[in-house]
């Protein structure tokens, strides 16, 4: 089902031209969605009911979710379900909150201080997808961060289903964190809600969350209004292993990441001909008895690959080059290789720590990096709604040590306004 590469002795090649991965048109999508970013901006909250009727097929009266409906699904929620989400919450608040860091005071010299300073931003609008599935982990993964670095106001968003509502599970987990501005919108229309504001949603400084192609592309040209974390692509997992990995294991993940999206890319990188064969027999057999056989089969056939290389540090040039959202290392010398990795959005070490925990339970935060962004980008973490300020006190007595470098290099860039601002004090 899945290609195979065999980059064998090619060990000088570069991989990456060579590796499949979903190729999505931001750019062509940014031309589709300039007009409904645009019309919201312009008429707010009529174009984004106009754009929920066009693209959702539901006719909102209001754009905001009741709070009675929000209390109704966290009470409908399976008990199951809840505690389940409870335990997410827990632990990602756990890995959350000791991502934090105090402000640093540095004394440059005597009398001249910087305080490196740590402050949230005032207000985030949190994506949550609600297409081919419905997320409350996303709930869990963008809430908690943000209320971890303190940030004021918080409001999600996410696609209606038909009755006008989110999904009920997105609204229960909504619930279950406090969270009581909650918007039945999806797509392009909700991300320039965000970034724009109407009448029933103030505008917010900072955008987050995964979403399809069209999310993205609205992204990209609100970016510079708003701050967003990422433009999020199609799911996507590559798992590095040795012929210690257990073929139903490494199938298994395969197949859970392609269940995400038929445009997920899956990629087992391997020494091993002989795991390799045995994963493919396991990945036939359970993609046989899969709920979701279509979209997995459709995933695995597109945008995966098995791919030979000579040996595990060979197969770890290969996966720092594809750069994985989520990566798994499989192999005798796991912990030791896993932190080897440079390009990852989370790194998942041994049998034993599959890509689905850290979708729901590990405590890691699970909107993460896609399409290579790795190799410069960061998952989505307390780190992500605060922002840096440096608090700078100087002493007459330190201004004055400082004078004549300030006035040499203003001199040099012929800023005479700024060698005065100095020696005024001087005088």
């Amino acid at each position: 089902m899945l290609t195979r590469i065999d980059l064998r002795g090619r060990r000088s090649e570069d991989p990456l031209p060579l590796l499949p991965r979903a190729e999505l048109d931001v750019a062509a999508a940014v031309e589709q969605v300039r007009p409904v970013v645009a019309a919201v901006r312009d008429h707010g909250a009529d174009a984004v009911r106009e754009a929920t009727e066009r693209f959702d097929g539901v006719r909102l009266t209001a754009l905001r979710v009741p709070a009675q409906a929000l209390t109704h699904a966290l009470d409908q929620l399976d008990p199951a379900v809840r505690a389940a989400l409870e335990e997410a919450v827990r632990r990602a608040r756990t890995v959350a909150t000791a991502q934090l860091r105090d402000d640093v005071v540095v004394d440059v010299v005597e009398g001249a201080t910087v305080t490196e300073r740590w402050v949230p931003v005032g207000r985030v609008g949190l994506y949550v997808p609600g297409g081919l599935v419905a997320y409350p982990s996303s709930v869990v993964m963008n809430v908690i961060p943000a209320l971890v670095a303190g940030v004021g106001s918080l409001a999600v968003s996410s696609p209606p289903q038909e009755d006008g509502l989110p999904h009920p599970a997105v609204m229960a987990a909504c619930a279950l964190l406090s969270i009581d501005e909650v918007y039945a919108v999806g797509g392009a229309q909700a991300v320039a809600m965000f970034a724009y504001g109407t009448d029933e949603c103030r505008r917010v400084d900072v955008i987050t969350g995964p979403g399809n192609v069209y999310v993205a592309a609205a992204k990209r040209l609100v970016q510079g209004r708003v701050g967003i974390d990422s433009e999020a692509g199609p799911t996507e997992i590559g798992i590095l292993a040795d012929d210690t990995a257990t073929a139903a294991f490494v199938a298994a993940d395969l197949v859970a990441q392609a269940e995400h999206d038929p445009l997920a890319a899956c990629l087992l990188v391997t020494p091993s001909v002989e795991l390799l064969d045995a994963v493919d027999v396991e990945v036939d057999k359970q993609v046989a008895a899969t709920r979701h056989r279509e979209r997995v089969e459709t995933a695995l056939a597109g945008q995966s690959a098995y791919v030979l290389v000579d040996d595990l540090d060979h197969g770890l040039e290969v996966v720092d080059a594809w750069a994985a959202e989520h990566l798994e290392v499989v192999t005798a010398d796991a912990p030791e290789r896993a932190r080897r990795v440079r390009n990852a959005g989370a790194v998942f070490i041994g049998s034993f720590t599959p890509v689905s925990l850290g979708d729901y339970l590990a405590g890691s935060n699970h909107v993460l990096p896609t399409g290579g962004t790795a190799r410069f980008s960061s998952g989505l973490s307390a780190h992500s709604f605060l922002k840096r300020m440096s608090l700078v006190e100087y002493s007459a007595e330190a201004l004055a040590t400082v004078a004549p470098h300030v006035t040499a290099l203003g001199g040099a860039e012929d800023l005479a306004a700024h060698v005065e601002a100095v020696q005024v004090r001087q005088r």
